[in-house]
């Protein structure tokens, strides 16, 4: 979605992105607008070395002890793929047209179709653990059923507790994890001007970075905190970040109608627009 034409709207306001991998790309929508944009990218993605949890996939997939894989991102899902070598990749993916695969958002279909494969179940909009559950609880119940799920640095334990509770087994599937990025000057000027009252939105794009805010802020973090439950607007692209938020009493003023960043501008605009004169 356009965040559509250049206005002045965000003139005037400061705001703190933790986005990494489209820093650039948001930066810009929130410039179009006119806001000054300060950039703090919060993880990167590591690739797990390890290949212990991926050989374990496929041998249980030549065993046909998979029943359905569940996919949750597309990055995850190329990059479990493309974690085997050239004669094994062939090899999985024949395997993969032989079971269902189960996608929680546009991102993991559009990404098994450039694989060659189709998402057999899709979780609607806004494609958390809860739509999940309730779309396999009514076009394909998973009692009995042995489940392996691509994991994207960040175990799903709601999901997990929830097939486990509905009688499946369940097999992650970690292919990344999160970490902090290598330079982290851009996320200490990012807090440094947070806690120093320069910021009035600040802006969620996952959960993983408010875990790694907190964690980087150190003895300061409960002053973060009183921050951000006080005196910024928070802006989260949908609820897996705002659920996180929640959990600290952090509130979110800002939620967009679709979890894209387009959209997310869009309402940061919006916002703003309705509280100045």
């Amino acid at each position: 979605m356009e965040s559509g034409a250049t206005t002045d709207t965000l003139a005037g306001c400061r705001i703190l992105t933790f986005e990494s991998r489209r820093r650039e790309e948001f930066r810009s929508l929130l410039e179009h607008h006119g806001a000054a944009v300060v950039s703090a990218p919060a993880l990167r993605e590591i690739p797990l070395t390890d290949q212990g949890a991926p050989r374990e996939f496929l041998e249980r997939l030549r065993k046909k002890e998979i029943d359905a894989l569940i996919c949750l991102t597309g990055v995850g899902t190329t990059a479990l793929i493309d974690s085997f070598a050239d004669s094994e990749r062939t090899e999985v993916l024949g395997h993969l047209r032989e079971i269902p695969l189960i996608a929680r958002g546009p991102k993991p279909v559009a990404a098994l179709r450039k694989l060659g494969l189709e998402a057999k179940i899709r979780a609607p909009e806004p494609n958390t653990w809860k739509e999940l559950l309730s779309t396999l609880d009514q076009q394909w119940p998973v009692q009995n059923k042995r489940l392996a799920i691509q994991e994207y640095g960040r175990p799903s334990r709601e999901l997990n507790e929830g097939l486990q509770a509905r009688g499946a087994s369940v097999l992650p599937v970690p292919v990344y994890r999160w970490a902090l990025p290598e330079d982290t000057a851009p996320l200490a000027a990012g807090l440094g001007a947070l806690l120093a009252g320069e910021i009035d939105i600040a802006v969620f794009t996952t959960a993983v970075q408010l875990d790694h805010l907190l964690a980087f802020a150190g003895e300061r973090r409960a002053e973060l905190l009183a921050i951000l439950r006080r005196s910024v607007d928070i802006a989260s692209i949908g609820p897996t970040a705002s659920a996180a938020l929640a959990e600290l009493k952090i509130p979110v003023g800002i939620v967009p109608i679709h979890p894209k960043l387009g959209y997310l501008t869009r309402a940061i605009v919006d916002h703003v627009a309705r509280r100045r004169p």
